[in-house]
């Protein structure tokens, strides 16, 4: 049912086109737009977290998923018609979740490329992740 889903999301992500994809870069994530990090706590203490991100796992390491758990978590940190952004390693989960965001009527952008990009292409120096915090 899962590997559905994400089919589905992934098929539709070319309908909906409110949904911004962009690389991330230094001024962007520092710039003042909300980023939520939506990894795992072992890939946020690996490579750290873009500065003052929010971290909301929506995918565990299994790949299962609450999406109504997720929302509801979401909702706390955003507004739906206020712009921000999403980030994950690489950005396939974000392309996902975004797809997703949007259709339940989110303003999110897919940082593309993910925190790698930042790191490996930008020179990005992330802030240490402590568990817990």
């Amino acid at each position: 049912m899962k590997k559905l889903f994400l089919g589905v999301l992934l098929a539709s992500s070319a309908l909906f086109a409110e949904v911004k994809h962009i690389l991330p870069t230094p001024e962007l994530v520092e710039g003042g737009i909300k980023v939520i990090d939506i990894r795992t706590e072992p890939e946020w203490v690996q490579t750290g977290i873009v500065k003052g991100s929010i971290t909301l796992t929506f995918f565990d390491a299994q790949g299962n998923y609450d999406a109504v758990a997720f929302l509801k978590q979401l909702d706390r940190h955003v507004d739906k018609n206020t712009e921000f952004a999403l980030i994950c390693r690489t950005g396939n989960r974000t392309t996902t979740v975004s797809d997703f965001l949007d259709r339940q009527g989110y303003k999110v952008i897919n940082l593309k490329g993910g925190i790698r990009h930042l790191i490996d292409k930008e020179g990005y120096r992330p802030a240490i992740y402590t568990p817990g915090k």
